[in-house]
């Protein structure tokens, strides 16, 4: 679901003009993002819990060269679920066929019916991230 099919689905339900529930839910986003910047943590009920963490500088290694390269220390944004939304995905994952089943592992014959490639042309194009309205 993207911020577009948020506005669309919440302007439907309470009857208002999708230009006018966009900026209600910018606006919520962004109150969102200034009060996690302000306090570090957004608590919301039912739902959860946003908190910077503080990651320390650390070494890594190229995966490509095996070179050893620094990172350094960042701030990132953790979320913990709340005990609704937990219960409802857990729910949700009681009544999914495809999560009650894992998926068969790939054989042979599935490899050379499925030929992978490796030139950049011919593979999907990968999602850059959630679509803005």
């Amino acid at each position: 679901m993207t911020k577009k099919d948020i506005v669309r689905t919440i302007a439907e339900q309470l009857d208002l003009p999708q230009l006018r529930t966009r900026l209600l839910v910018q606006r919520t986003f962004d109150a969102l993002i200034e009060a996690l910047v302000r306090e570090g943590r957004v608590e919301l009920r039912n739902f959860g819990v946003f908190q910077i963490k503080q990651r320390e500088a650390r070494m890594a290694r190229n995966p490509r060269t095996g070179e050893q390269v620094p990172v350094l220390a960042k701030s990132v944004v953790i979320f913990k679920p709340g005990k609704e939304m937990e219960a409802r995905v857990r729910e949700f994952g009681r009544h999914t066929p495809s999560a009650a089943t894992p998926a068969p592992l790939a054989t042979p014959d599935d490899a050379a019916s499925h030929p992978r490639t490796t030139d950049e042309g011919s593979q999907p194009p990968r999602a850059t991230g959630p679509s803005q309205p």
